[in-house]
């Protein structure tokens, strides 16, 4: 089986989604072949330099037994973890992938993504990405003491809250223009990706897009899951079992 997970937004406030994480990872990555992660893993990342925190050891620790036992481990950034990097990479046996990555799953061309870049109706947070994902400017974040790092990361998630609440659900989904650009450009008719936290399978103009859940095991229901393919190239969606 190839998996595919995303928008855990793991964080120590939130035990009970940690251990729905290590059990998903003990009881089915390490059976898979490989296991995509495409963002927002964390609620947030401030840089590699956080990874001798307990909470990010245990996560990297659990992720490292999973690669040792030979399952091959992907990660695409997502809009809250795209800080993490080569360090964070080589701790966790895990390989990082550029935003936008085309994948042969027995047979199937299926192009991968976070989303994010995909809500183009979402004009300020696109001008926000366009700064933070500059070089530049991760540079010079990087270079601010950590504890400065974690408050103003603190306070852009107070604003982005605040700011969600002011969004229509259409401005916070992907555009259909965007994702038809990127079938467009790399030639594929299958799309996987999260961010929006509307899992779904869309069908248009033969074209299939499976939008990954979120995580949330301590709502009633239990939200959460992933999503799976078989070695028959069969495509399944798993949701709720956290």
């Amino acid at each position: 089986m190839i998996l595919f997970v995303s928008d855990l937004h793991l964080q120590p406030a939130r035990p009970v989604l940690t251990e729905a994480f290590l059990r998903f990872l003990d009881q089915h990555a390490l059976g898979a072949k490989q296991l995509y992660l495409l963002g927002d893993i964390f609620e947030y990342w401030a840089g590699d330099d956080d990874l001798p925190d307990p909470f990010h050891q245990q996560i990297v620790t659990a992720l490292r037994r999973v690669s040792d036992a030979g399952v091959q481990l992907f990660w695409i950034a997502g809009n809250r973890d795209f800080l993490v990097g080569e360090q964070f990479a080589a701790a966790a046996g895990l390989t990082l992938l550029p935003e936008t990555w085309v994948i042969d799953a027995y047979g199937q061309r299926i192009v991968l993504l976070h989303g994010d870049a995909q809500c183009t109706q979402d004009v300020k947070y696109m001008a926000f990405r366009a700064q933070v994902r500059q070089p530049a400017w991760q540079q010079q974040f990087l270079s601010m003491p950590l504890e400065q790092r974690k408050h103003i990361i603190a306070g852009l998630r107070e604003q982005s809250k605040q700011g969600h609440a002011e969004k229509s659900y259409e401005i916070m989904d992907v555009t259909p223009a965007a994702i038809a650009e990127v079938f467009a450009q790399t030639g594929t008719s299958i799309m996987i990706h999260g961010h929006t936290h509307r899992p779904a399978l869309h069908e248009v103009g033969g074209t299939r897009r499976y939008v990954l859940p979120d995580w949330e095991p301590e709502a009633t229901p239990p939200r959460g899951g992933w999503l799976a393919i078989a070695e028959d190239g069969t495509i399944s969606q798993i949701r709720g079992q956290v």
